[in-house]
């Protein structure tokens, strides 16, 4: 057997310190814990409902956007929003200074569903992004069409709120490829190489797509018989594309991912920009809460990276290279 001498195990341990360190707190995310995060968090919400963002804790060189378009404090949901609903959930990542916010609000004298992403550094915000839909928004057709909606059913499901005991949890790395599998699904489709527990459920802007009998002859497309967050993925045809996972909650064990569904060529249908928030239980997806809209076709998504300018759609008859 292999001897090691005390020299050598210092020196392992060194080494071994100073790669956690790189890898567990980033030096331009450390000192903002959970409660700091929910500090800034809190801040900002409150600042935009009280339209003041002399309030807010931002950084200069903010940037923010509003479904995809950049948009400076004061404007947008700064001039909008009336007030969060009865849905709030609040999740943090201190290890990428990520902080979120997903529920029910009012914007527009309506009830909206709406998801914030927040980058924070030295305790101020660097980055803001909403997802925020409206009953009667563009559907996936466009004009004519309205975006799936229900806040009644998201009021009556919401994504969780929780503490998972260590034990309990998976590592980050380890959420993350699983939310990926998700997307794999997807783009494969193949409901089946999803990990995810049977009977798993999806609310899109609080609408169930999911839950429905399976039609056709393969009843493997979903749970004993019926439709659950892997179904359906033959009839989507598309690709899921600028793939980000900017926001681990690791206590919680949840996962904000945002992506684009970009069509294939010859599909007329709108391509949707979504955030999603992933509840894990014991390394497999129980539920999937989206905030999403459908993009007019010139717009670029998802505006961030990695695809900073956009992807547009594909040429739908390309003429060949000469």
């Amino acid at each position: 057997m292999e001897r090691t001498t005390p020299h050598g195990r210092r020196k392992g341990r060194v080494a071994a310190m100073l790669l956690a360190a790189c890898w567990v707190v980033p030096a331009w995310s450390a000192g903002c814990d959970r409660a700091c995060l929910g500090g800034v968090l809190d801040g900002y919400l409150g600042a935009v409902l009280a339209r003041q963002p002399a309030r807010a804790p931002l950084a200069t060189g903010l940037r923010q956007t509003e479904n995809a378009v950049v948009t400076r404090p004061g404007t947008g949901v700064w001039t909008t929003l009336g007030a969060l609903g009865p849905v709030q959930r609040r999740y943090f990542d201190p290890v990428t200074g990520g902080a979120a916010f997903f529920g029910v609000v009012t914007d527009r004298g309506q009830p909206a569903v709406a998801s914030l992403r927040l980058r924070v550094r030295d305790r101020q915000v660097v980055e803001a992004e909403w997802h925020v839909a409206h009953r009667g928004d563009p559907g996936i057709t466009g004009q004519g069409s309205q975006v799936v909606f229900d806040t009644d059913r998201l009021a009556a499901n919401p994504p969780p709120q929780r503490i998972v005991p260590r034990n309990r949890r998976s590592s980050r790395d380890e959420l993350v490829a699983v939310v990926n599998s998700y997307f794999d699904g997807i783009v494969a489709e193949n409901g089946r190489v999803v990990h995810a527990h049977g009977g798993c459920v999806r609310y899109e802007n609080g609408f169930p797509a999911f839950g429905g009998p399976i039609r056709g002859a393969d009843q493997t497309d979903g749970f004993e018989g019926r439709q659950d967050c892997t179904s359906g993925y033959r009839t989507l045809g598309g690709l899921v594309v600028g793939r980000r996972y900017p926001m681990v909650d690791e206590e919680a064990q949840v996962v904000l991912a945002s992506a684009v569904f970009v069509r294939k060529p010859g599909d007329t249908r709108r391509r949707n920009h979504f955030m999603e928030y992933f509840g894990m239980e014991g390394g497999l997806i129980r539920s999937v809460h989206a905030a999403m809209f459908y993009a007019a076709p010139d717009q670029p998504l998802p505006n961030w990276a990695p695809f900073y300018d956009g992807n547009f759609p594909q040429i739908a008859d390309p003429a060949p290279t000469r």
